[in-house]
């Protein structure tokens, strides 16, 4: 297959699905090429099916963006994606779901497209977890990068995720004196009655429940921040003496 019908793919899934379906469309071209197929339908058989917003999708493309963000591709990386798509998928999935992701890999999409589709298409909720776990990603290999901040806090901005809501999304993994301060979005100069409030804030977004709809393993992932928010409260408690 030419280039130019594999892009004639891509484009009618823009067309379809916005740009998250183009590169599903480029995708299945290539995949018939390789397979010496001539038939669309025979190729899309085997893929898992996708809509507009398809949350897997957006992930994969954003857990790339993150990936190439320091210029080098990590095994550990790799696997953390790896064992994210096993976690919610059977074997085959996965195995198809990899070659896709192999395939954006090395691709150039358009960040800001794929961002704004994505938020089109999740609530917030979804949008902050799904922040949360690319930080997962970059920190898979033990140490989180400038560069790999610098590109979720783009992403962040796309999904229209305001900056206190990534700064205390980013105090959960990079830490430093404040740390529990930034994850209750306050001041360390705020009084004890505005500390309390932050808390019940922050624990209502962040709470679990709002995210069950993504599946047991990133409300696993919801827990976690849940308990980050609980345990940032206890800290701030314990310095100031409070009851």
């Amino acid at each position: 297959m030419s280039l130019n019908k594999k892009i004639l793919f891509g484009g009618l899934g823009w067309v379809l699905a916005g740009p998250i379906g183009a590169i599903v469309g480029y995708f299945l071209a290539s995949q018939g090429e390789q397979a010496g197929q001539s038939s669309f339908r025979t190729t899309s058989r085997s893929y898992p099916r996708t809509k507009p917003g398809d949350f897997m999708v957006s992930m994969l493309v954003l857990f790339a963006a993150v990936m190439k963000a320091d210029k080098h591709l990590l095994r550990s990386e790799l696997d953390y994606v790896k064992k994210f798509l096993s976690q919610q998928f059977g074997h085959n999935e996965v195995r198809e779901f990899m070659m896709l992701f192999k395939d954006i890999v090395k691709q150039d999409y358009p960040l800001r497209d794929v961002c704004r589709q994505i938020q089109r298409s999740m609530d917030h909720p979804s949008r902050l977890q799904l922040v949360h776990v690319l930080f997962g990603l970059a920190q898979a290999d033990g140490y989180i990068q400038s560069d790999e901040i610098k590109v979720i806090y783009t992403i962040a901005r796309y999904l229209n995720i305001n900056d206190l809501d990534f700064a205390s999304i980013k105090a959960m993994f990079v830490k430093d004196t404040k740390s529990a301060y930034k994850i209750l979005e306050i001041n360390p100069t705020v009084a004890d009655a505005e500390i309390k409030k932050a808390y019940r804030k922050m624990a209502s977004k962040y709470h679990p429940d709002k995210v069950t709809h993504l599946g047991d393993d990133l409300k696993n992932l919801a827990e976690e921040k849940f308990k980050a928010v609980n345990s940032a409260y206890q800290s701030i408690k314990k310095e100031r003496g409070m009851i």
